[in-house]
């Protein structure tokens, strides 16, 4: 596979887990977090775990930078705890880093730190394989999966492909030829263009690639020429497809987006794309279970608010409430997945 201009993020690190090279691993990983949190200015460390009501004072982390779509995702989170006074003073704090890992890395040293949570999600998991964290999803409290969203298949509006076999067939006479974008090596718009790859019968080895900050650059690369087609976040491309300034091929959902009835879904042009871009939450690791319970009440009545139901409308994001022994299932199925995509990568 061809990739062009990676971000500085995307390291594959080393391939041993030799126990002395973990350690170093998991030092390095919470010297880089303790830096990222000294430049939050509404952060304070603190040095034991919360008591009480854990309602009265939240942290939640979004382990990307400011504008992304974990911070958008906290962010809403937070409005609607405020709204709704489950939890007035929560805050939020951006790690970015390493798909997530760097937030991760902080995240699994806040032994018992009840009043902090982590966002989670698809990225996160590929940000543990594709840079072989030393922490993982093991070195916290699982709480519960949100959300998802669904990537999209974008091209110039005046591009002569009007569906998913139009685009597979000359892909097909081309691989290498034709020239993909959407977000970071590894990330889910990635990793969908290599699952359409595979359902065409083409080596995910010779998707070349350029991988771009969002949908906005993704997008400025389609009408430059330089790059033929597009995999992104539908939220994040919906207004450039309303005006018409990009062709919307195909949506990886289970059903059509509300308000884009017109923009079939890849599974019903014959491909099956299954990943989606899902969005949840991590408790701190050893914290109780009363803790816990807490936890997931909050994010519970915070998920039935009319307040978060009004985000998941103008985000298209989709429910996808999952918790317990379901979501660690989850979690494994979705971590086998994503590392046999990344395989089929040479990632």
């Amino acid at each position: 596979m061809s990739i062009h201009t990676p971000s500085p993020s995307e390291d594959s690190g080393g391939k041993t887990s030799h126990p002395s090279r973990r350690m170093f691993g998991r030092i390095a990983y919470g010297a880089i977090a303790v830096a990222a949190i000294g430049t939050a200015t509404t952060y304070s460390v603190r040095a034991a775990s919360a008591k009480g009501d854990l309602s009265s004072n939240l942290t939640l982390i979004a382990p990307a930078g400011a504008g992304g779509g974990w911070d958008g995702f906290a962010r809403e989170a937070q409005q609607a705890m405020r709204v709704t006074r489950l939890a007035n003073n929560a805050q939020v704090v951006n790690i970015p880093g390493a798909g997530g890992t760097i937030g991760l890395g902080k995240f699994s040293t806040m032994h018992g730190q009840a009043d902090t949570l982590l966002a989670t999600g698809t990225a996160m998991t590929g940000g543990i394989a594709l840079n072989k964290s030393p922490v993982s999803f093991d070195n916290t409290t699982l709480l519960a999966r949100v959300a998802e969203d669904y990537d999209v298949l974008i091209a110039s509006a005046d591009s002569p492909y009007d569906t998913i076999d139009d685009v597979i067939d000359a892909w097909k006479k081309d691989p290498k030829g034709f020239v993909w974008t959407g977000g970071s090596a590894g990330s889910v718009d990635h990793l969908t263009i290599a699952q359409l790859a595979l359902l065409g019968d083409i080596p995910a080895s010779d998707i070349t690639y350029i991988p771009k900050s969002g949908g906005g650059e993704a997008i400025q690369t389609l009408l430059s020429g330089t790059t033929d087609f597009a995999s992104c976040g539908f939220n994040e491309v919906s207004d450039q497809v309303e005006a018409g300034r990009v062709k919307a091929i195909g949506v990886a959902a289970p059903e059509r987006v509300a308000g884009f009835e017109d923009v079939p879904t890849m599974s019903e042009q014959g491909y099956e794309v299954t990943l989606t871009n899902w969005r949840g939450w991590l408790g701190a690791p050893d914290i109780t279970g009363e803790e816990s319970a807490q936890l997931l009440e909050i994010l519970q009545k915070t998920r039935d608010s009319a307040e978060w139901k009004d985000a998941l409308e103008r985000n298209k994001w989709t429910d996808v409430w999952l918790t317990g022994e379901e979501f660690a299932e989850f979690i494994k199925e979705d971590t086998s997945r994503v590392e046999k995509l990344l395989k089929e990568l040479g990632l």
